[in-house]
């Protein structure tokens, strides 16, 4: 056993040709990409199911509005590290569903981008003009913007929230927040909002459209674009599809563990358990849970890159989907995760040298999700990608090769696009 396998909890890994699966894909070249390019990006991925940290991967790229890669690894279930030796093993395929956790914030930022699209409210407007009990301890100063962009200054979950069956209660999630102190005043520092800013814009958009979340989701833009599963949570008949998470890599220790349970309310390995209650998955939590394929979050991005119509359909106007995307902060340090973050008004963006998304990938624009999810546009490639994953790691050396994966894009995919969305 080598010395990184004594110290991590990792799955038991197959030959990779044994447990992959491929949905429909075009020939490169139609998109001015090489063959040896999409095997460059297919030997990544491999390797990163090599590590062990991931019972199940999938990833999706569109390149010009075409599937040029929709392939996954792995299992739905029966191969976490816990699971008995005679487990049955379900593999996974290109139509298993995965939760997108925090990259499901950039998918609830743009239905408030679609309540402002109507003028039914201004991101300026305060939250305690559409939720009055929301104005309390100093908080009716916080603006809509405030929360999209990490700045609403109550990061800090409420220990409530360790017990999954609030999420049966929203009316009590509500007036949890609305009692809440904020940490500091409205705008003045820079936080990441795991959970609470979610609520709050969530019961805001419902508020407004009167329309609980879930439905307008499958309203505005599921039916409209013919989605099957992109939405907040699934019906229960619907849980097997779903992969269950595991808990891998190495022991979290302090003071690891000590930020993550500050940000995530629970232990680490607690909140991995607590992603596969079938309570947090028929939920709706706005800031985490949903859930689809690699291909259908990839679809998604889609929608905003070609400005905000697919397939002759317009969900968003391209201005909208312009604002949604500015940059809203400045090589500032990010008090939760401790690290610059470039947020938008909703998105977590690229880098001129180096980001999430690769190298020289200024222009890119997505979220990524608990832990190890990747959801993506880039204008300067012309690409929409989704990266899932099954494996939840606190921290392990094994991590640097899943982002060797969305590099490998960044490398392989040239930059041609001539323009920040696709206007048609």
């Amino acid at each position: 056993m080598s010395l990184r396998g004594r110290f991590e909890t990792l799955i038991r890994v197959a030959a990779p040709e044994e447990v992959a699966d491929r949905g429909t894909e075009i020939d490169p070249r139609e998109v001015g990409l090489e063959r040896t390019s999409i095997d460059s990006i297919w030997r990544a991925c491999t390797a990163t199911y090599r590590t062990g940290l991931y019972p199940a991967l999938a990833l999706c790229i569109r390149r010009r509005g075409k599937v040029v890669f929709d392939r996954s690894l792995g299992h739905v279930r029966g191969n976490a590290p816990y699971d008995p030796t005679d487990a049955q093993r379900v593999p996974a395929t290109t139509r298993t569903l995965f939760n997108l956790f925090s990259a499901s914030k950039m998918v609830t930022a743009m239905l408030v981008h679609l309540c402002d699209q109507r003028r039914l409210l201004h991101l300026d407007d305060p939250v305690a003009r559409y939720l009055p009990e929301f104005g309390q301890h100093g908080k009716e100063r916080i603006t809509l913007r405030h929360v999209l962009t990490h700045r609403a200054g109550i990061p800090n979950i409420p220990p409530q929230f360790a017990d999954v069956g609030l999420l049966e209660r929203p009316g009590e999630i509500l007036t949890l927040l609305a009692n809440q102190k904020p940490r500091w005043r409205a705008g003045r520092r820079l936080a990441y909002h795991a959970l609470t800013g979610g609520f709050v814009l969530g019961a805001v958009i419902e508020k407004v459209t009167g329309t609980p979340l879930r439905e307008l989701m499958r309203d505005e833009v599921l039916a409209p674009l013919g989605f099957d599963a992109f939405n907040f949570g699934v019906p229960a008949a619907r849980l097997p599809e779903v992969a269950v998470n595991a808990f891998t890599g190495p022991p979290v220790l302090p003071p690891l563990s000590q930020i993550l349970r500050r940000t995530l309310s629970v232990d680490f390995v607690e909140a991995v358990r607590v992603s596969n209650d079938p309570r947090f998955l028929t939920s709706v939590v706005p800031a985490g849970n949903i859930v689809s394929t690699a291909n259908e979050a990839s679809r998604f991005m889609q929608l905003l890159l070609d400005g905000g119509e697919l397939d002759g359909v317009r969900v968003f106007e391209t201005t909208t989907i312009e604002r949604a995307i500015a940059e809203q902060t400045y090589f500032e340090i990010d008090l939760t995760l401790g690290a610059p973050i470039r947020y938008s008004m909703g998105f977590m963006l690229g880098g001129r040298l180096a980001s999430l998304y690769g190298l020289r990938t200024q222009r890119a624009f997505g979220h990524v999700g608990f832990t190890n999810v990747f959801v993506y546009a880039d204008p300067s490639r012309d690409i929409a990608v989704s990266l899932m994953t099954s494996g939840k790691p606190a921290l392990s050396p094994g991590i640097t090769r899943t982002l060797m994966i969305m590099q490998t894009i960044a490398h392989h995919v040239p930059r041609d696009g001539t323009g920040p969305l696709r206007r048609h």
